[in-house]
């Protein structure tokens, strides 16, 4: 730990933008929480206008109605929230709320997981498509093409709120945050904004309208769960891990977001690998 000490001041000042957007009496709007309604609505719209386009589906059937999606945007919503807060507990700090489980439900305190939130919304879209006898991976799909704007916006949510920063560094772009000690680090926050946000949904933007891959049916999602697996285990390496587990078995570059990550890098690849086009486009029950 001594020769953190031996770094430079930030090299990059920290903007220090209040993280409660508006606050009227005890009632506050977080940026976090304006980053995950944003993204849910964002998601919703952008998959009824590629679920809505023909040209982008086997034979121009499309493999849903609109009003399908107005509905499962409540589904979403609730699988995001219980999933996301679950996989906090149960990941990151389950000691905490054993000893405390009435802070379970102080999710105004922060404590989101992704990987949580994700299992959330796989369930929540496989019991909604099975109600709907929608195909489960053509939801999947035009759901999680729009998914990386609303991961772009709360990592960015997240250095607003100087929150899960990353490990000391001397670049050129490192920063001070005011609660990360007397050390300039990674502002890994904005590394995951631009992989996990911007540059995933250009890919997901390129395979859905260059390559028409909702043509076939989960390679979209399987690149979506790649992609972010990969843009997260690559971050990992300049992120400091949470306090309460640190580093993973003895070693000193292991963490949780890496193991939770990896299952997602090898089940995306499996879907990508085993999907195939839909030759003749299959009705849509009723």
């Amino acid at each position: 730990m001594n020769e953190y000490f031996l770094l430079p001041l930030a090299s990059l000042p920290f903007p220090n933008i209040n993280p409660i957007l508006v606050q009227i009496g005890p009632l506050a709007v977080h940026w976090y929480g304006i980053g995950y309604i944003v993204g849910i609505l964002f998601a919703w719209w952008y998959a009824k206008r590629l679920s809505a386009n023909p040209k982008l589906w086997p034979d121009g059937v499309l493999p849903m109605k609109p009003e399908d999606l107005d509905d499962f945007i409540v589904w979403a919503a609730i699988g995001v929230v219980l999933g996301g807060r679950t996989g906090y507990v149960l990941f990151y700090d389950l000691a905490r709320y054993i000893a405390h489980p009435l802070d379970i439900f102080a999710v105004w305190q922060g404590g989101m997981s992704f990987h949580g939130g994700l299992l959330g919304v796989i369930l929540a879209m496989t019991l909604f498509s099975i109600k709907r006898g929608i195909r489960t991976w053509s939801l999947f799909d035009v759901v999680a093409a729009g998914v990386p704007v609303g991961l772009g916006l709360v990592r960015v949510a997240n250095f607003i709120n100087s929150e899960l920063w990353g490990r000391p560094t001397d670049v050129p772009w490192a920063i001070e945050f005011p609660n990360g000690g007397p050390f300039t680090r990674h502002p890994t926050q904005l590394y995951e904004a631009l992989l996990e946000g911007l540059v995933l949904f250009v890919v997901l933007r390129i395979l859905t309208h260059s390559r028409f891959k909702l043509k076939t049916p989960r390679f979209v999602g399987g690149a979506f769960i790649c992609g972010y697996g990969l843009s997260r285990i690559f971050v990992e390496f300049f992120r400091e891990p949470d306090q309460q587990l640190g580093y993973l078995l003895g070693t000193n570059w292991l963490t949780m977001g890496m193991i939770l990550s990896t299952p997602m890098v090898l089940a995306g690849i499996w879907a990508m690998a085993t999907a195939k086009p839909v030759t003749q486009a299959q009705p849509r029950a009723t």
